[in-house]
């Protein structure tokens, strides 16, 4: 639903192609710095405030996983 918008971002910061399940962090494409803009491009592109408590990394290892995280803040289920 949401992952042409969360591809084109990543994009911008991951010269590699990377696949939808592919764990960004473990694949050593971002660093700590790269998590806080992920974030505020989060907040910002879908309308959200991303809790203290939604700061896990399974939340945003990869683009399936911040694309479900995205769905479910915006259908009240985080």
């Amino acid at each position: 639903m949401y992952r042409d918008t969360i591809r084109t971002f990543l994009k911008n910061y991951i010269s590699d192609s990377i696949n939808d399940d592919q764990d960004i962090f473990s694949g050593g494409y971002v660093n700590s710095l790269f998590a806080t803009q992920l974030v505020l491009f989060i907040e910002e592109n879908f309308d959200l405030t991303v809790e203290s408590e939604d700061l896990n990394l399974d939340n945003f290892k990869s683009i399936n996983a911040i694309n479900f995280f995205i769905a479910a803040k915006k259908d009240g289920k985080r």
